[in-house]
């Protein structure tokens, strides 16, 4: 087996021959790349990447539930004034506007995301787009997940006039029409940057509102009617998860994935 001393030599030797010009053939003259003219010097070697890589048979799972213990306020209703078909579609003419769903203590709707620790990492995003849906003069689901650069189809099954207004703090502002009928049938919309979250609403009617978590990653869940999420293929490390949800505000928790773990169990309550 050669030593680390003796192949570090060798190294050395070669390339003090090639320099000092040990071999009699006249040097060939490689062209130079537009980079390497453009600069006027040699070329160079790219650097060594930074991404960080690990072997996802040593990943791990964040699971848990979000859970409320206070009073839940009773759902206002909203009535749909000036929109004749929005109102057919609802017995009452509205609908009661429940922006806190809770389901024996457990909390619908509530975005949970790997806040901090995955630094280094790079994900790419899925070609896969995320759909957003305006049914029934309502935007479904009223929370939903995307990664940094996955597209985002937003469309309209109802027969009357919306609009997708994005209004990001982060992210390129878009407002962008759907009418019925439409021949395309949806509009695309693209984040670059993370942002919790991206408020969505429709400027033709002004009860229609969504959220939109963006992240770097694809570590993201929003929880159901039994208030539960995972979070699976985790890297081993130590995390900041965030909870956020459109009343109860954000929360913060720390967890540590090991490696071959399995499940790490987080519950939060507001």
């Amino acid at each position: 087996m050669t030593t680390p001393w003796r192949a570090g030599a060798c190294l050395i030797t070669v390339a003090l021959l090639t320099a000092c010009g040990g071999d009699d053939e006249p040097a060939t003259n490689a062209p130079a790349s537009k980079t390497d003219a453009a600069q006027g010097g040699a070329p160079t070697s790219p650097a060594p990447s930074s991404k960080k890589t690990y072997d996802p048979a040593t990943a791990g799972s964040i699971s848990g539930v979000v859970r409320f213990t206070g009073d839940v306020p009773e759902p206002k209703f909203q009535a749909m004034l000036g929109e004749p078909w929005c109102a057919q579609q609802w017995p009452d003419g509205g609908f009661h506007l429940d922006t806190l769903l809770v389901h024996e203590g457990r909390v619908q709707n509530a975005f949970v995301w790997i806040e901090s620790g995955l630094d280094g990492y790079e994900f790419d995003p899925p070609t896969e787009p995320v759909t957003l849906n305006q049914h029934n003069c309502l935007y479904e689901p009223r929370v939903l997940g995307v990664q940094t650069g996955q597209p985002l189809w937003a469309h309209s099954e109802d027969h009357v006039l919306h609009n997708v207004h994005v209004k990001p703090k982060r992210n390129k502002e878009s407002n962008q029409s759907l009418p019925y009928p439409d021949k395309k049938g949806y509009r695309e919309f693209e984040f670059k940057r993370p942002e919790v979250m991206v408020e969505v609403v429709c400027d033709v009617h002004a009860w229609m509102k969504g959220w939109i978590g963006v992240v770097e990653h694809p570590f993201f869940a929003v929880t159901g009617e039994d208030g539960s999420f995972t979070l699976d293929g985790v890297p081993p490390g130590e995390y900041t998860v965030g909870v956020w949800h459109e009343t109860l505000g954000q929360r913060e928790s720390k967890v540590t994935v090991g490696a071959k773990q399995g499940t790490t169990v987080l519950d939060v309550s507001f």
